[in-house]
């Protein structure tokens, strides 16, 4: 018996909430990939790490909202703890692969490439190990070409986000950067429940695991603690917010442009070779 599906159970409420989420991950996330860019090298494992959890924690704190506007007509559902954390681990290491790959091969050519598709696989991964984490008297059934679409919307949203954060531009390019990685991330996640349908069983048997308000709370408060935590060491932290030099200069890599003050500094350096080397030439003896 096919069960009808509701993915807007509060309205708009849950959709908006969920892309905020979304959007402040990515923000976060994408402010500390560009930050390791531009930081020596003992700093930058420091800086991507904290990267991919943002943008982990955001996204599984993005499709868990969503989620709790989501029922089924006649059979209450409820969720596998350690399927669902199980989800925030996936989201969290592959996106770090991704993000790492890019921060030191750079955001050009290959790197980018397969930087992007492990992030958006690791985003996909998390929405549909999320999904299997959910009990209900009945189960899922899934159409092939909506899931395949819902995949290739992550990694495509998953390639320009790295690519964004490559560019190494200001704080205000990397917060529009982050709405369109909202969007897409969030996009993928209706995508994906657009796929979806339900057969019922008749049995009647109640479903194990823990109600969606069992896990309100902890699903709440520790990846938004985590992310106000993120939020703060950017908000501190000059080079992020203001754009300020970074007087530790970094090697160069691949993709990464100078950083404008070393130029300017190169540049000024070289005409005052150049200028000494005239005034000791034979002619202006």
């Amino acid at each position: 018996m096919h069960g009808t599906v509701d993915g807007f159970s509060y309205g708009l409420v849950t959709p908006l909430v969920a892309y905020l989420m979304a959007c402040l991950g990515g923000a976060l996330g994408l402010r500390c990939t560009t930050r390791a860019l531009l930081v020596a090298h003992s700093w930058r494992p420091g800086w991507l790490a904290l990267g991919a959890a943002a943008i982990g924690s955001g996204i599984w704190t993005m499709h868990f909202v969503a989620m709790m506007g989501f029922s089924v007509t006649g059979a209450p559902i409820h969720y596998d703890k350690p399927m669902t954390y199980a989800s925030l681990g996936v989201a969290v290491v592959m996106v770090g692969v991704g993000i790492f790959i890019v921060g030191y091969k750079g955001a050009t050519g290959t790197a980018l490439f397969t930087g992007g598709t492990i992030t958006g696989l690791g985003i996909a991964s998390m929405h549909y190990l999320g999904m299997a984490g959910m009990r209900f008297d009945g189960k899922f059934e899934y159409n092939t070409l909506t899931v395949g679409i819902s995949v290739a919307i992550a990694m495509a949203a998953a390639t320009a986000a790295l690519w964004a954060a490559g560019q190494v531009r200001g704080f205000l390019w990397s917060v529009g950067a982050s709405l369109v990685m909202g969007l897409a991330v969030t996009g993928m996640h209706y995508t994906g429940m657009a796929a979806l349908s339900v057969d019922l069983h008749t049995t009647g048997t109640p479903s194990a695991g823990d109600s969606p308000a069992a896990l309100l709370a902890p699903m709440l408060i520790g990846p938004l603690a985590f992310l106000c935590l993120a939020g703060v060491v950017v908000m501190f932290d000059p080079l992020m917010v203001m754009g300020k030099p970074d007087w530790t200069p970094a090697e160069h890599k691949p993709g990464v442009p100078a950083h404008p003050h070393t130029v300017g500094r190169t540049r000024l350096r070289t005409r005052r070779k150049v200028a000494l080397h005239e005034s000791r030439t034979p002619q202006n003896r």
